[in-house]
């Protein structure tokens, strides 16, 4: 089976994207882990697939799969290269795209100047919504990581974000500490983890470990998370730059019951095909 394919990123966090709207892909857990391959195939962070719509009212099903086969619920960063790439490949012309992920709808908005702002819906605080092993939810948590507590705020951006505050995120500990609460026993299907420097009411520096892939250059989602976890706190103004190693994003959130909204940018690399 030939199987064509575009390369895509946005700043830096990058996808294979592949049209399965008119017919299935067929790829296995097996066969993603191996293209993602860095060297021995098209490398990416996550595969990105445009799927017939599942219900009325969305243009798309939008489905994502990590690095390591497995898939998870949303990619802020993914969702703008869907948009590019739905828009490239003439499957739409608008440039309002309502889309359908397993964590939720999301609306996807295609800007004059070529960024994409994402509404990525109202962000749920509730532990079981990540989920996560805790009663009801509090403004600040801690998980017990080698005897110590590590303090941390949670939210579901349609998947689940814990997120530390940290004094330098240029020395935070994100290799050692972020696979540990991932893995963490109280979150019973993983976790990503923030890691976030405030730098003022409307700066963050962030970086991000994301289940089942590592750390990457830029994390939609992780931006969202840390600029609502910090709006939460009282640390932040609605409007926020989240700069992370990729690259910068736009985050706007008025707080609770309100859509998280993130603009970007999305690149296409290359295309091409792969006989499978």
């Amino acid at each position: 089976m030939r199987l064509e394919f575009a390369k895509m990123h946005g700043l830096g966090n990058d996808f294979m994207v592949v049209d399965a709207s008119s017919r299935a892909h067929g790829l296995t857990p097996q066969t993603i882990q191996a293209l993602s391959d860095r060297k021995t195939g098209v490398g990416f962070d996550q595969l990105l697939v445009v799927e017939p719509p599942s219900h009325a009212g969305v243009a798309f099903d939008y489905r994502i799969y990590n690095a390591d086969g497995g898939e998870v619920e949303q990619c802020g960063n993914g969702a703008r290269c869907f948009a590019v790439f739905v828009r490239q490949r003439g499957l739409i012309a608008d440039d309002r795209i309502p889309v359908h992920t397993s964590g939720g709808d999301i609306v996807l908005i295609c800007q004059d100047d070529g960024q994409v702002t994402v509404d990525m819906g109202v962000p749920n605080f509730e532990p079981v919504k990540l989920p996560f092993s805790r009663a009801q939810a509090q403004a600040r948590y801690s998980v017990d990581i080698g005897g110590e507590a590590v303090p941390f705020g949670a939210v579901s951006i349609g998947n689940p974000h814990a997120v530390l505050s940290v004094a330098d995120v240029e020395r935070a500990p994100v290799e050692s500490l972020g696979p540990q609460i991932e893995t963490h026993t109280d979150f019973p299907k993983r976790v990503n983890v923030g890691f976030m420097q405030i730098d003022s009411r409307q700066q963050i520096s962030l970086r991000v470990w994301e289940r089942g892939v590592g750390e990457t250059r830029a994390c939609g989602t992780g931006a969202c998370a840390a600029m609502v976890i910090a709006h939460a706190w009282g640390e932040i103004d609605d409007t926020a730059t989240v700069h992370l190693p990729g690259g910068a994003l736009q985050i706007q959130w008025a707080g609770q019951g309100h859509s998280v909204c993130l603009t970007g940018p999305a690149k296409t690399v290359f295309e091409g095909y792969l006989d499978l």
